[in-house]
């Protein structure tokens, strides 16, 4: 039977007993409620049977968040409690850092707090752009959409600050309601970053290999200075398996959550990771210090060495250089009626036995011609992405909307000739495509799309970054870096 297969399941996996069989029956009887409907079980996944039971019972509502609710709570009985989860990983953490991520993150597939079958949905491809830079294309179709039942339900609920956003510490076995995620199996792994209480967690709807994320315990508001740089190399020497870093501290350069501290990181290596150095740089009070400025869309100062302190007092220079510079003639301006406007979106990984910091230089001005942002997406690219350019898009991987699967099938309709309900905003794109490849067939239409994708992307990482890659962003940097080689002559 479900219920009993789903028992024997959770004292396969836990450290639940023989002697706690008939407990665990009950409790699960409990979720999803008594009746006469058949519960055999079948090959299919066992939690998601459960879910269609107590559906079928009567015992929760035929929607998609009554569901989530149910198959975490489901989910929660295959799960260490938290302190157990802790003890488990840095135990594993004694062999090594690999081992302990290993584990942790198999755990949270297992549990399906990381929705595996809903990421595997997503489209993925990779290629070089015309332009020559290496990109990957992500089309976003994991999260569910939001459902009807839910958003009426949510706009007569009273809504409460507990928790007060998605990424609080106190998400951790949350029940869940319309108005907030489900979270009754997230665990969240403790541990100090920079002298601060912080945890590490999983992404459950990951955008790329073992997508994490550190949250500081407490909720504060996002801050990119020298903290940051000491935190994000302290992850990197915790776990040199993984990258990481940090979106923006600004609106409309930063992410979406800016109230709440928190960095991501995973075991990904980056278009931009890879990215050659276009201009070598030197600092002289640093020479232990390698720099240059990378061959990339966006305006990126990497820096590398073994000598960490030196990484982050050299970081916190260009930072605090870069946060109080403009270039009016590149409409690059630090304040404006004492808001500042310039930041940068920091990553931290490990090449070798060298430590890197990517500095990538951030503005968030807008004006009558760019409303969302000078450097922002441009207009002619928002029928592709409209949406702020966060750490993960900065490094070469885009996230496109999911609005895109269903649009884009029309946009290759019309490329091959075929009837179809192309979106005006896609028109002149397709016609543009059209034009250049007269040759469009069955056979190459896909490909063709890919690379029309790969290129939009390029151009919307170039409209984000400060610098261009023409004759006036060369000189524009050039400028900038005067005033870096006098910061860093300076040590103190």
């Amino acid at each position: 039977m479900l219920i009993e297969n789903f028992v024997q399941k959770i004292i396969a996996n836990t450290d639940y007993q023989e002697m706690d069989r008939v407990y665990l029956f009950n409790r699960l009887q409990a979720l999803v409620g008594d009746g006469d409907v058949e519960e055999q079980a079948s090959g299919e996944d066992s939690l998601l049977q459960l879910v269609d039971l107590a559906v079928k019972r009567g015992k929760i509502p035929d929607d998609v968040t009554s569901r989530e609710i149910l198959a975490d709570q489901l989910a929660d009985f295959l799960t260490p409690a938290p302190s157990k989860v802790t003890e488990l990983f840095w135990n594993k953490y004694e062999q090594s850092p690999k081992t302990a991520t290993d584990w942790f993150y198999d755990l949270c597939t297992r549990n399906n707090y990381v929705k595996k079958t809903a990421i595997a949905k997503n489209i993925v491809f990779s290629g070089s752009s015309s332009y020559g830079h290496p990109l990957e294309i992500t089309i976003n179709l994991s999260k569910p959409e939001k459902d009807p039942k839910a958003i009426a339900a949510a706009a007569k609920k009273k809504d409460t600050d507990y928790p007060k956003c998605d990424l609080c510490l106190e998400n951790e076995g949350y029940l869940g309601d319309y108005g907030k995620n489900a979270r009754s199996n997230l665990r969240i792994i403790r541990m100090n970053i920079g002298g601060e209480k912080w945890g590490m967690q999983y992404s459950p709807y990951a955008y790329f290999n073992e997508h994490c994320i550190f949250l500081d315990q407490i909720h504060e508001p996002m801050v990119i200075n020298q903290q940051a740089l000491i935190n994000l190399l302290e992850i990197v020497k915790t776990f040199p398996n993984y990258m990481v870093g940090s979106n923006a501290d600004l609106p409309i350069v930063g992410g979406s959550l800016l109230s709440h501290e928190h960095y991501q990181g995973g075991n990904h290596r980056f278009p931009m990771m890879n990215a050659a150095i276009k201009q070598e740089l030197t600092f002289a009070g640093y020479p232990q210090v390698k720099g240059g400025i990378v061959d990339w869309p966006m305006s990126d100062i990497r820096l590398s060495s073994q000598d960490t302190d030196a990484l982050i007092e050299l970081g916190t220079k260009i930072i605090k250089a870069w946060q109080k510079y403009s270039d009016p003639d590149l409409a690059i301006v630090a304040e404006k009626d004492g808001v500042r406007h310039h930041t940068v979106t920091p990553i931290a990984h490990k090449d070798g036995d060298e430590y890197v910091l990517e500095l990538v230089l951030r503005d968030n001005n807008t004006s009558s011609d760019y409303p969302l942002g000078i450097f922002h997406p441009h207009q002619d690219k928002w029928h592709i992405k409209k949406e702020n350019i966060g750490l993960i898009e900065v490094m070469g991987r885009a996230i496109l909307p999911g609005r895109l699967k269903g649009e884009l099938s029309e946009v290759k309709k019309y490329l091959l000739g075929q009837d179809n309900k192309i979106a005006e905003i896609h028109l002149p794109w397709a016609k543009e495509i059209k034009e250049k490849r007269p040759d469009i067939n069955e056979q190459n239409v896909d490909q063709l799309l890919q690379q029309a994708l790969l290129d939009i992307f390029d151009q919307v990482l170039a409209d984000a970054g400060v610098y261009k890659d023409d004759e006036k962003g060369e000189a524009g940097w050039q400028k900038f870096l005067t005033v870096i080689a006098a910061e860093s002559e300076n040590k103190k």
